[in-house]
Order: structure tokens, then C-alpha cells, then sequence
């Protein structure tokens, strides 16, 4: 008799012990549940189940992909599961009745197994809960857009307190990619080109999930964003120094700032190493280094990719030892390579068991701290617990999934009053000639005639990027209703401007050839006082759409013949504004010096056709800064504002990268002045800071946001470094006549970059703080020196400016970030 069955025969009392007591430390919790688990049990904790709840309440059903084997829940479960994958992001399913579903499921999983253990369940919340009937928020880059992580926070717990009512766990989101390359197809999934401004985020947008109980995963680590040409799953070909100082930044701060307890490996190799099974990455650098303690998790089929991609494992158990002994904790999305390739390896003695102790403590110690290992854990959700009380929820056989139908709301006012907010704050004005904002009132000279033209404009879908659920799923299913208002442009351009004709027409497709709408587009044009075209993407997977996962594009200019219906508008002689509605930043063409207004949104979600109607009427001022570069032309990628000297524009080159609107760029509809620079401290040691104020103040006649961006610039380093990066900013809301006195300091550990030698170093010498409304708008430099030796810094450096700002006036508070 083996040792692993001499464990099943003693446990006479299985689903009681030590690991039940909550007022033991999980670790010690999870260590007593192994010593008492048989090997075959503790690989089933290390794998999901793909599944889909069911829309009559019972129990989920296995989700058959087209990448996967069917899987036999009843030979499973006996064993244990470790996690359900996507209930609710698989088909479209009642939250009530799916609610149901899981409960059922989960009483299943945890009566299967000797020890009691439930599933923890994941979904995706890249832009909200993915659920039928969820708040469909802004995408990722919208969110850079709003420059305001606290508005990003508030919107991540709002989301994680819906997905944990109805029993999920654990998020997959955010996203901390660095956009490298605009024409990767999931930049819309990023939050922008720049690793400060994606950390600060990101970082909020995780304490916000968190603290709504759910584990919130860092994805993708690391280098997802570079790959070659912008192709989904092409090698990355980046350095040592750009990965570290790039790459990796937003995930350093995120682990050290934001409590978060699971992180995603990515898909792609960095120079032949593919990242599931870079062990110095996900437990050298992740674990050892910055102290890491939660769950790695494989991206979905990324172990088997080891195989069948890469080439790096000729089984899959060679692709699963890999990936365990790389640090990767978790398969997802469903059992392969962790099943029995796994097990046979180690019977062979190919893979120490060990590797599968160390992965599922950690396992373990998280379903400790979730609860679910817990003598009292129940299987009925938050949402269902009254109508438990009322005996409408019962067991696998009762339980009335009917009299439940409809009575949990996932888009609530307040999550829609959330979602307007967030959106909003996203949209990004980049060129305005005076024509906005408009009046909406005839008596006060509203325009009379709207031509309300273009793909986007009457689309209710125009809003949603790739992960929201009417897209990534819904769009499988045309026979069920959306779940959610989707209010088109037209509808909120109507109901904005009730005093103006609005006419439409589509013009042209989104990225077909067919320019026979043409005609008709340009004689409404001609016919109206204004145009408003609306141009830009639609969210697909894998070539099903111009942006998302899989939809790369070999250029920037606008899909299909939208370039040519904008400047076939353009030279109608109607004042055109250009509404964006996309998933990356495209060229403009002629409109970005001819257009009479250009407004950028990046997939702003449900409220976010109201959103941009507000700010063209002016009852909304626009606050959105660029996350990432507009180009000039379509064919100068890659190319970001984090570029060297030779990056930039020169004459060894025919190519001119230079943008037409550069990071961090955004107009309002009031003015700005910046002046009196102070330098408190202008000289500091390699360990000091630098102080330094300045006073902005609005000059205009309208209440309007300003950022300030603080940029720093070190003309002479040992290695080559970028013209400037942003190191801080502060957000100001100011009322009109209003100014606001913003004191900076700026330790030295900000100048730090990746040595010669592979060590992060702050070097003495000559350096300027750049006060900026953008990457391209510098208002006020300041030149500080830094004295003393060369100094090495680490994980435990200092990561932030500090910001403080008095109001020179009695206008309210505003915000710093």
C-alpha cells in the first residue's frame, strides 16, 4: 500500500481537523490539509474547470473550447477542484438564476470531495463584472485617460462588490502591459504608454477590487505589450534594461502597494525564455525579490503552449513540470497539462512532488483567507441569502429558479451615475477651433441642422471594447437581448440637443472598401450648419473586429475607408468635429489641422455616447489627457513618447515618428496659466530630494480641470535613456479666477535607472524637472543638480513624488495623485 493510500484509508474524519479552525494562521491551515491530502488530491486544487451556469438554476455544465477535451466532472470531483472558471462570462444566464446555479455547483464540488473543499470562482472584469446584465465601465485606456486613480478605485470595488454577491472570488484584471506599439490589438485592454501613469492606476484599480473581497490578478507578466510588429503571441525581442525599467515597473508598484493576491503569466517568450516557464521572472524576481506571496496563475492553455507554440516541452508533462517549476501555481482555463500528464510525470520521477506541495499551499492558504475552508462556509451567495431565508433557494433538488428571474440588478443608477462619471472624465479633447462646446438651446444660437455622420454613430456596441460581455459573448448569442442600455450617439446627441435637427447617415462601413454611402453622407453635410462624424473601431476577438485581442492592425490609418469619408466631409465646407469611438489612437490626416474639433474617447462604456453628447454641449468641461500618442502618420510604429534621442525625429531618417497630439495632451474649455517656479531645493545628494512650487491658475471664464504633469529629463547617463518620462502629476479642478499654489518634491530614487551592470543606480550629475500640460506642452523647467556618489537602489526605493497643493482662493479642494 502506498503512502497516498495509507492517507485515504486513516482519514477517517475527513472533513474535520485543523484547516477548519479559522483562528489558525492560513498557512498553518494549509499545511495540516496536505500532510492529510493524496497526491492525486492535491493536483486537483491546482486546475479549473471551464464552465457556464445554467440558465434553469441547476448545476453549471462543463464549457466545451475548441482548444480542449471534453472533461467528465464525475471522475473529477471525488478529488477536489480547485477552481471554476467563467459561470457567468460563458453564456448569457439570469445573475439571479446563475447565482443559483453556482450555489448548487458549489455544494456539488464541496460534498464530492473528503475534505469539503469548495471551487474558488473566476471571472473576467476588465471593463466591469463580465456577466449578462453587468455595468458595462470604460475600457482600460479610458481610464488612463481620467488621470485620476481614485475615480479608478472607487469604480474597481464597486465591480468587485457585484462579482462577489453572487458568489465569484477572483478577477482577472487589470492589465499593466505598457503600450509599446499601437497596433497590438489589445491596447484598448492597457491603460496607456507610459509605466507611471499604468502603475498609479492599476495600483488603485486593485485596492478597489480587493477591497470588495476579491482576488485581483496583475496580467499579463511580463512583456505581452512587445511583441514584434504588434502581433498577438509574437516574440519579444526587448532588452534586459527595457523590460526592467518599462516592463516591469507597474507590476513592482503594484506588488508593493496595492495587497494584491494573484498575478497571470503571459504568453509571449522575451528572447526564447517564454514567461510560463521563466522561473527567475515568476519566482526569482516576483517572489524573491519583491516578496510575492500570492497565487501565479497561467494565462488560458498558456502551459500547453509550452508544447504547442513554443516549441520549449515535447509533452505535456514536460510543459507542465516547466511551468510548476518556473512558479506557476494554477492551470487555466480548464484540466490538461495538470492532469494526468502531470501526475505521470512524477511517478516517473520526472517532477518532484514537491513542486506540487509549494503550489498548493498556496492554493490553500488563499481559499483559507477567502473563507472557503471554513467549518461554517455555505454555498449560498449574498444576493440569494433571502430568498434562501424564504425557502425560494434550496439544495441541487429545490429551489425555484423561476421566482428568482430578475430580482438581482447588476447595473444599478449608482453603478450607471459611476460609469457616466469615469466616462466622462475619459474623453479626451484634442482639437477645438472654437466650434465647441455647443449651445443646446435655439434661442442661444444652437445649430440648426446636426449631420450626425459615420460607422459609430448609430451603433449602440460602439462603446464596448473586447471583454465586454455583449461583445465577447453576447455576439454568440444574437437571440438574447444586450442586458444593458446602450444608448447610440445619435440617441444621446438628440436627447443633448433637443433644439437642433439631427440627420444621419452611416457614410461607410468600419473596414470594408465600400465608399457607395459617400454621396448621400456628403450631401447631408452640405446641408447642415455642423458634422459630427463618428469614426473609429469595432471590438472583436481574434480578427473578428479592428481592436482586440487578436485584431492587430498592420497600420494606424482608420480602418477601411473612414480616412476617406472624413476627408470627403472635410471638403464639403461644413464645420466637421471628428467623435472617436476606439480601441487605439489613429491617424488623422488632414482633420488634425483642418477639423473645426476632435474628440478621442477610447471605448467609453455604457454611458458613454451621454458622456460625449455632454462635453460637445459644454455641460460637461473635458478633462481626459491622452494615455497614449496620437501619431501623424499610420505607418511610424512603434513608436511612444518614451523614445531616445534617436527615437525621436531626425535627419538619419525619412521616418518621422513625431505625434500629432503627444501623451498626456488634452484641451478644456477654459485657459491655464502656470508661473512663478520657486526651487526650494535645487541641488540634493543621491539619497535627498528635491522641492520646488509653482502657481497655477484658471484665466478663463469656465470652471476646468488642469494636469500637471511632472516630466524628468537627464541629458547625460551612462546609458542611453528616454528624452523625458513621467515621474508624477497632480490633478487640479479650479473655478474660474481660481489659482492653486502646487508644491512638488522629488526624491533622487526618481532618477533611477537600470545600470550598465543590470543594477538600478541614481547617478550624480545634471538633471531638469519639466512642469508640463503634456509630454509635448512644457510650461516651466526647473534644472537641479544631484551631488555624491553613484548609488545603488532596490525593490525598496522610493517610487512617488510627493504633491501638495494650497488654493490661493476659496475654491474647493482639488485633487493630487
Amino acid at each position: 500500500m502506498t503512502a497516498n493510500s495509507d492517507k485515504a484509508t486513516a482519514a477517517t474524519d475527513h472533513r474535520t481537523g485543523p484547516w477548519r479552525d479559522p483562528t489558525l494562521a492560513p498557512e498553518a491551515r494549509a499545511d495540516a490539509l496536505i500532510a492529510a491530502m493524496t497526491l492525486q488530491e492535491k493536483v486537483s486544487q491546482l486546475f479549473g474547470v471551464w464552465v457556464g451556469a445554467s440558465d434553469e438554476g441547476a448545476e453549471v455544465a462543463p464549457f466545451q473550447h475548441d482548444m480542449e477535451e471534453a472533461v467528465a466532472l464525475d471522475d473529477l470531483l471525488p478529488h477536489g477542484l480547485g477552481q471554476l472558471t467563467r459561470p457567468f462570462g460563458t453564456a448569457p444566464v439570469d445573475p439571479a438564476v446563475g447565482a443559483l446555479s453556482l450555489s448548487r455547483t458549489q455544494e456539488r464540488v464541496a460534498g464530492a470531495n473528503r475534505f469539503g473543499i469548495p471551487a474558488l470562482a473566476h471571472e473576467e472584469c476588465l471593463a466591469g463584472f463580465a456577466a449578462w446584465g453587468a455595468t458595462a465601465y470604460p475600457v482600460p485606456l479610458s481610464w488612463g485617460a481620467t488621470f485620476h486613480p481614485e475615480l479608478i478605485r472607487e469604480m474597481a470595488a464597486a465591480i468587485g462588490r457585484d462579482m462577489r454577491s453572487v458568489g465569484v472570488h477572483q478577477g482577472l484584471a487589470p492589465v499593466l502591459d505598457v503600450v509599446r506599439d499601437a497596433r497590438w490589438g489589445r491596447v484598448e485592454e492597457t491603460i496607456g504608454e507610459d509605466p507611471y501613469l499604468v502603475g498609479t492606476v492599476a495600483t488603485a484599480y486593485v485596492r478597489g477590487l480587493e477591497s470588495a473581497g476579491i482576488v485581483a490578478t496583475l496580467k499579463h507578466f511580463a512583456g505581452y505589450s512587445a511583441s514584434r510588429a504588434g502581433r498577438n503571441l509574437a516574440p519579444v525581442g526587448m532588452g534586459a534594461r527595457e523590460r526592467a525599467d518599462i516592463i516591469l515597473t507597474p507590476f513592482e508598484m503594484a506588488v508593493r502597494e496595492s495587497g494584491v493576491r494573484s498575478v497571470m503569466h503571459a504568453y509571449t517568450d522575451t528572447d526564447g525564455i517564454p514567461s510560463a516557464a521563466d522561473g527567475p521572472l515568476l519566482t526569482g524576481l516576483l517572489r524573491d525579490t519583491w516578496g510575492f506571496e500570492g497565487t501565479v496563475v497561467a494565462d488560458y492553455f498558456g502551459i500547453a503552449f509550452l508544447k504547442t507554440l513554443h516549441g520549449v516541452a515535447g509533452t505535456f508533462g514536460e510543459a507542465a513540470g516547466a511551468a510548476l517549476g518556473a512558479g506557476v501555481d494554477v492551470e487555466l482555463p480548464t484540466v490538461s497539462t495538470f492532469g494526468s500528464p502531470l501526475t505521470d510525470a512524477i511517478a516517473k520521477g520526472l517532477v518532484p512532488e514537491a513542486l506540487v506541495d509549494r503550489a498548493v499551499r498556496r492554493v490553500l492558504v488563499q481559499k483559507a483567507q477567502l473563507g472557503l475552508l471554513d467549518a461554517d462556509w455555505r454555498p449560498v451567495p449574498p444576493v440569494l441569502a433571502a430568498a434562501e431565508v424564504e425557502g425560494r433557494v434550496g439544495g441541487s433538488a429545490g429551489g425555484d429558479s423561476e421566482g428568482l428571474r430578475g430580482t438581482v440588478r447588476l447595473d444599478t443608477d449608482e453603478n450607471r451615475a459611476l460609469a457616466r462619471r469615469v466616462a466622462e472624465q475619459a474623453v479626451v479633447l484634442l482639437r477645438n477651433d472654437g466650434t465647441l462646446p455647443l449651445t443646446a438651446e435655439a434661442a442661444a444660437g444652437a445649430p440648426a441642422r446636426i449631420a450626425l455622420i459615420g460607422p459609430n454613430a448609430d451603433t449602440p456596441t460602439a462603446v464596448l471594447g473586447c471583454y465586454a460581455f455583449p461583445v465577447h459573448v453576447g455576439g454568440q448569442h444574437p437571440e438574447t437581448p444586450l442586458g444593458i442600455e446602450l444608448p447610440t450617439l445619435y440617441e444621446a446627441c438628440a436627447a443633448e440637443f433637443p433644439d437642433s435637427e439631427i440627420v444621419t447617415a452611416r457614410g461607410a462601413d468600419i473596414d470594408t472598401p465600400d465608399t457607395g454611402g459617400f454621396d448621400d453622407a456628403v450631401e447631408l453635410a452640405r446641408g447642415a450648419d455642423l458634422v459630427i462624424v463618428a469614426l473609429g473601431d469595432w471590438a472583436g476577438l481574434f480578427g473578428r473586429g479592428t481592436s482586440g485581442e487578436g485584431c492587430d492592425a498592420e497600420n494606424l490609418a482608420l480602418p477601411g475607408v473612414q480616412q476617406q469619408l472624413l476627408d470627403a466631409l472635410l471638403d464639403a465646407g461644413t464645420p466637421v468635429v471628428v467623435v472617436l469611438l476606439a480601441g487605439r489612437p489613429y491617424a488623422l490626416g488632414r482633420a488634425v489641422h483642418e477639423a473645426a474639433a476632435i474628440v478621442q474617447s477610447f471605448f467609453p462604456g455604457e454611458e458613454g455616447t451621454r458622456a460625449i453628447a455632454s462635453v460637445l454641449s459644454g455641460r460637461t468641461d473635458p478633462s481626459g489627457r491622452l494615455p497614449v500618442s496620437v501619431p501623424r502618420h499610420p505607418g511610424s510604429q512603434p513608436s511612444t513618447y518614451l523614445a531616445a534621442r534617436l527615437g525621436h525625429s531626425s535627419e538619419v531618417s525619412s521616418v518621422d515618428p513625431t505625434p500629432a497630439f503627444g501623451f498626456g495632451h488634452g484641451l478644456t474649455y477654459t485657459a491655464f496659466e502656470w508661473s512663478d517656479l520657486v526651487v526650494e531645493r535645487g541641488e540634493a545628494s543621491t539619497e535627498g530630494e528635491f522641492a520646488l512650487f509653482c502657481t497655477v491658475r484658471n484665466t478663463g471664464a469656465r470652471a476646468g480641470t488642469e494636469v500637471v504633469q511632472v516630466y524628468l529629463h537627464d541629458p547625460v547617463a551612462s546609458v542611453v535613456q528616454p528624452v523625458q518620462r513621467l515621474i508624477g502629476y497632480v490633478r487640479l479642478d479650479l473655478d474660474p479666477g481660481r489659482a492653486a499654489r502646487v508644491r512638488v518634491t522629488v526624491p533622487a530614487d526618481l532618477a533611477s535607472f537600470t545600470g550598465r551592470d543590470g543594477h538600478r543606480i541614481v547617478e550624480p550629475g545634471d538633471l531638469e524637472l519639466r512642469l508640463s500640460a503634456s509630454s509635448t506642452d512644457t510650461r516651466l523647467t526647473a534644472r537641479v543638480t544631484l551631488t555624491g556618489p553613484v548609488r545603488t537602489v532596490d525593490h525598496t526605493r522610493r517610487l512617488h513624488m510627493g504633491a501638495a497643493t494650497d488654493l490661493l482662493t476659496d475654491a474647493p479642494q482639488p485633487r493630487a495623485h
